[in-house]
């Protein structure tokens, strides 16, 4: 481990709104005491940027030029569809993959599932004695989820320990032990097997608008999605039209094309969409400045550097 002395020490530039700075940096700081961080400086004399969207905060896109000897841009989120397109960045780019931003998201999609297997909405505290709404137990539900990655994997592995079927898709198709995997020309058989559909894909080219009007359509009745990823990937008109048709189908969208999500979207009046505010997967400082240090670390020892953005295929 570094001693915060002689060639291991950097300055880093926050490159992250101004809100940030008092949470971020601290945690930032006990992490990599070996740190300069700033706010603001000659950005030819940094080593490495921390960078969050929503900087620069007058809109303007970051020009990454002159941020000559940068060996790293480390995002804070794990999404960097809002920085892989920027035509400045020529420096090597890091997306956020930490232990807490996990926990959260098999957190809130176990709790969505579970919710939505157990039927825990159809129970109206009414008067009613609805004795014949027992579920099954979760080995005769369906499971699918969209999206392998870190956070789809680590989603899948905890609805299966549950006793759900499982099924795994992503373009590669690429095993994961304890899973059924099905690769990119299989989204139709895998989206027919999802009694409860997650969505855990980046946002690119080839995942937006992937749940149109046709691929919702093979959803079996009843289904409920569950959004957590990005927003891009559904035809939110199309979603509306799908449930209108099927009392029975939900979904729970925490990811949306316009955020916040505007008062007057129709989801907030749609008795069976539930929408919450981006709030399943946070960045949380204490478990992501670690993984942010060893990145900066790395950089500066020449070391291969921790989940490296591809920009072809923007994540």
């Amino acid at each position: 481990m570094s001693t915060g002395r002689g060639a291991d020490r950097m300055k880093v530039l926050f490159a992250a709104p101004a809100r940030l700075w008092d949470t971020w940096a601290p945690a930032l700081r006990a992490a990599c005491p070996e740190m300069d961080l700033r706010r603001d400086g000659d950005p030819a004399g940094f080593d490495a940027l921390i960078y969050a969207p929503g900087y620069p905060e007058d809109g303007t896109m970051l020009d990454f030029s002159p941020f000559i000897r940068a060996r790293l841009v480390q995002s804070l989120w794990a999404g960097v569809e809002r920085i892989v397109t920027n035509p400045t960045l020529t420096q090597p780019l890091c997306r956020m993959v930490d232990p807490g931003l996990a926990q959260g998201m098999v957190e809130y999609c176990s709790g969505w599932a579970l919710r939505a297997h157990l039927g825990m909405d159809r129970h109206a505290q009414d008067g009613v004695w609805r004795n014949h709404l027992t579920p099954p137990l979760a080995a005769g539900r369906g499971v699918t989820v969209l999206g392998m990655g870190e956070l789809g994997r680590a989603v899948s592995l905890a609805l299966a320990s549950f006793g759900f079927r499982v099924t795994g898709w992503s373009n590669s198709g690429r095993a994961v032990p304890g899973i059924a995997v099905l690769p990119g020309a299989s989204l139709p058989e895998a989206l027919r097997r999802a009694e409860i559909l997650v969505g855990l894909l980046p946002d690119t080219a080839e995942t937006r608008g992937l749940l149109d009007a046709g691929r919702l359509a093979l959803l079996p009745r009843g289904a409920t999605i569950i959004n957590a990823g990005r927003g891009t990937l559904i035809d939110e008109p199309a979603l509306i039209a799908a449930l209108d048709r099927d009392p029975e189908a939900r979904a729970v969208l925490d990811v949306f094309r316009t955020e916040p999500l505007p008062p007057d979207h129709p989801f907030w009046r749609h008795p069976q969409v539930t929408v919450t505010p981006h709030v399943a997967a946070e960045t949380r400082p204490a478990s992501a400045a670690p993984v942010a240090a060893e990145n900066l670390r790395r950089a500066m020892r020449g070391q291969p550097l921790l989940h490296l953005v591809d920009r072809a295929r923007g994540y």
